[in-house]
């Protein structure tokens, strides 16, 4: 029995408590300014009230008189240290040594950033800048809402102007390899609904950060609101196609991931970068090719599991998942009457205005359509994200439309379907690319002659890193990956070094887990057998 994600795209919403690292930035600018002289800033005057709190927030209070922006690793300068600091006027310098109680801090300015270091960690050395090696070097760290502390999950990472990226996990955590070439960029981070922060890449490169977005909330009286005709929003969506989105085939480097969890714990993990020919976008995904670069799995499956079934076609559904491509129903509005629409929302990505158009079946309709939000930019009418699901209330109607095929020991029943996929430009104006893609389909399994059920989980994700445009052709027939195989059972030699160097999307810390107790268990096997 193979859940078949493939043929049917019907198909992520986690919201995970925040769990701070090592390392946080008080905030986050919103534009990049030149550099300037350290001491000249540090001698600047600033009256601060008495006061009395966490270093956190007494720097942010710093942070606001000056305008400049924080970065520090949290095992140098203790975040939550209780401290004080009396009335009075203080250079920069001053206020922060008083404080973080630190008088041999190491402190200096970079464009509107003012970075705190220990005297060891001063002086770069190959290990602290991490540089990976004579091309690359990385930048680690989590993102999170600076005021409720959740993680920002699925917020894309990435360099301005460049097709350079990765998105966040469901965690917040991100890792970007930036080539030295591209060492000077600047580095952005934006989620629809959330201020978008920017700053030099050579600023962060080796360091582990914590960056916090800002809310991004606006007076009304600065938007022209106007009245939005949902089904007019839509039918420009397709009108305005071939303005949009590409119109020649380009090549996708991109990192995929697709996993499986049973009873709430992950069992199995494949994780590939794959070159896509993708071609233009007044054609169907039928023409797409895929070809595998790398691969790595790692599965705890045991024995007595071997008679779950498998995800199948993961790959394909996340061709078949760009829905600019293939339209689905709700887009197409051939199934008009089936659906009500709703302009529910305002929102902004990267300074752009966003309607958000929610769609679901109609009262009388019973069967497991889909239900979900698309937000559509304000002035192009392009697709910058959809959110959707099978209807819950029917789910269970479409478990026929994911199982390939029956098996007589296993019973299983569809919980959940949900999928999210976002595109983006790669500079204003630009086409839209699609650039991540996320389902989550949760079956009630239960074995022949068992009472209970348990909870089977399959995901799978995909992120694209790069774009390229130039000399784009077909991938040879002999190089294709099928797509609609079950692609954890693919061959590949595994490369550790290679991937090392190329931007994922990092695993979760409980997947991490999963991981090192399986690799344990392999070594342990390995040298019993070999004794």
């Amino acid at each position: 029995m193979e859940p078949d994600t493939g043929n049917n795209p019907t198909k992520p919403k986690f919201v995970l408590r925040y769990i701070a690292i090592c390392i946080f930035l008080l905030a986050c600018a919103t534009g990049v300014h030149a550099a300037g002289d350290s001491t000249q800033h540090l001698d600047r005057k600033i009256r601060l009230n008495s006061q009395k709190g966490s270093v956190y927030n007494l720097l942010k209070t710093v942070s606001a008189q000056s305008g400049f922006l924080f970065i520090y690793d949290s095992r140098t300068v203790e975040n939550d240290r209780k401290t004080a600091i009396v009335k009075g006027e203080y250079t920069l310098r001053e206020a922060i040594r008083i404080i973080t109680r630190k008088p041999n801090l190491w402190i200096d300015v970079s464009g509107n950033h003012i970075l705190l270091r220990s005297p060891e960690e001063a002086g770069p050395t190959e290990s602290n800048t991490e540089k990976d090696n004579k091309n690359q070097r990385i930048i680690s760290g989590s993102l999170y809402d600076s005021e409720s502390s959740e993680p920002v999950a699925y917020a894309t990472v990435s360099l301005l102007n460049t097709s350079v990226g990765t998105v966040s996990n469901q965690r917040g955590a991100f890792r970007l390899v930036i080539p030295d070439s591209l060492e000077q960029s600047v580095i952005r981070f934006s989620h629809i609904g959330y201020e978008s922060c920017e700053t030099n890449a050579a600023l962060f490169a080796g360091q582990t950060v914590d960056v916090p977005l800002e809310p991004n909330i606006f007076p009304l009286q600065e938007v022209e609101v106007r009245r939005v005709n949902p089904l007019r929003e839509i039918n420009e969506i397709r009108q305005r196609r071939n303005e949009n989105y590409p119109t020649e085939p380009v090549y996708l480097t991109t990192f995929y991931r697709e996993g499986i969890e049973h009873k709430k714990k992950p069992i199995d993990l494949s994780e590939a970068v794959l070159e896509i020919y993708k071609t233009d976008y007044r054609t169907d995904a039928s023409g797409d090719h895929v070809k595998l670069i790398r691969k790595r799995r790692i599965s705890n499956i045991q024995a007595g599991d071997t008679l779950l079934p498998k995800m199948k076609s993961g790959i394909r559904s996340c061709l078949i998942l760009d829905i600019i491509k293939e339209l689905p129903d709700f887009i197409t509005l051939d199934n008009e009457t089936l659906y009500n629409y709703a302009h529910t929302d305002i929102s902004i990505i990267d300074d752009r205005l966003v309607n958000v158009i929610s769609f679901k079946p109609k009262p009388h309709v019973k069967e497991p359509l889909f239900t979900g939000e698309l937000f559509i930019e304000n002035q192009r009418k392009a697709v910058e994200k959809v959110r959707f699901e099978v209807n819950p209330k029917y789910v269970d109607k479409a478990t026929h439309s994911f199982v390939d095929r029956k098996a007589h020991h296993l019973q299983l029943t569809l919980q959940q379907a949900v999928y999210i996929v976002s595109y983006k430009p790669v500079r204003a104006g630009s086409s839209y690319y699609i650039n991540h893609v996320r389902g989550d389909i949760v079956f009630k399994v239960r074995r022949k002659g068992h009472v209970f059920s348990t909870p089977l989980h399959f995901w799978f994700e995909m992120v694209t890193c790069k774009i390229d445009t130039v000399d784009v052709r077909p991938i040879p027939r002999n190089e294709r990956l099928q797509a609609n195989r079950i692609f954890a059972d693919t061959k590949h030699r595994y490369d550790k070094d290679f991937w090392e160097n190329f931007n994922i999307i990092l695993p979760e810390e409980r997947l991490k887990e999963a991981i090192i107790n399986n690799l344990s268990e392999v070594i342990i096997q390995s040298k019993q057998k070999n004794e």
